[in-house]
């Protein structure tokens, strides 16, 4: 089976200066959980949760926060509060930050021919979920684990059912 055959075409995209907080929607609406990111006609990066969730970060825990004995079973509340007011102000600051100062800038690709099998194994090799596939330069599909699972799952259940008759 190859690449061709389980992707998906024309995928949710994001341009490089999109606002974030408008990429992080196309992903909730979608469900989906990376986008492929476009300038122009090219494929410059890729958008993922992970990519996301990276730009939250907000520092460790607070370890100055002291409180004298008879208050110590409020000390671990008062620091999540802290941690939490931290988080709230990363939030609200990554919003407006262009979606390609955020993305992966290395892109690993597949091809439509490709073997699913070559895909996941690029896909492991590389630690990633997804994969643009690209005819020349041209954005046409893309391809992720689910559909690779999904892929071989159709591939065993056509094999086998010779095997019921």
């Amino acid at each position: 089976m190859i690449v061709a055959e389980i992707m998906t075409k024309n995928p949710i995209v994001a341009a490089a200066g999109m606002p974030l907080r408008n990429a992080v929607a196309l992903l909730r609406k979608h469900h989906i959980g990376g986008l492929p990111v476009m300038e122009g006609d090219h494929v410059v990066g890729v958008l993922t949760e992970s990519d996301i969730i990276a730009q939250l970060e907000t520092g460790r825990i607070s370890d100055d926060l002291w409180l004298p004995s008879p208050l110590e079973i409020i000390e671990v509340p008062v620091r999540e509060l802290i941690n939490w007011e931290k988080t709230k102000h990363a939030l609200r600051n990554i919003g407006d930050t262009p979606v390609k100062n955020v993305m992966t800038h290395r892109v690993v690709t597949a091809t439509e021919d490709m073997d699913i099998e070559a895909a996941a194994s690029l896909m492991l090799r590389e630690g990633i979920a997804r994969l643009p596939v690209l005819r020349g330069k041209q954005l046409v599909g893309i391809i992720t684990r689910a559909d690779i699972v999904q892929g071989v799952g159709m591939s065993y259940d056509s094999k086998n059912e010779g095997d019921l008759a």
